[in-house]
C-alpha cells in the first residue's frame, strides 16, 4: 500500500492534542508526544509495500534471468 500522508498527519495531530492537558509534568508530556510521533512513523512507514525490480531470479549461478519484480514491506 503507498504511503498515505492523511494518515499520518492525523497521527501527528492526535499526538498534539493529547498532550494539550497535561500541565502538571511538562517533561513527561514531550516524552509522551515524542513516544506518540515516533510511533506514527513508524506505521506509516510499515504500511508502505515496496516494489524492487530484477531480485528474483531463475537459473544457474552464471547465467541468471530475471523473472519478476518482487514485493517487499517493512517488518
Amino acid at each position: 500500500m503507498p504511503l498515505v500522508k492523511t494518515t499520518l498527519q492525523t497521527a501527528i495531530k492526535n499526538a498534539f492534542k493529547a498532550q494539550t492537558t497535561k500541565k502538571d509534568n511538562p517533561d513527561a508530556a514531550l516524552d509522551d508526544l515524542a513516544s506518540q510521533l515516533a510511533e506514527a512513523v513508524i506505521n506509516c512507514i510499515k504500511s508502505a509495500d515496496i516494489m524492487v525490480a530484477g531480485v528474483a531470479t531463475a537459473g544457474s549461478a552464471t547465467a541468471q534471468v530475471q523473472t519478476a519484480p518482487v514485493k517487499a514491506s517493512i517488518a
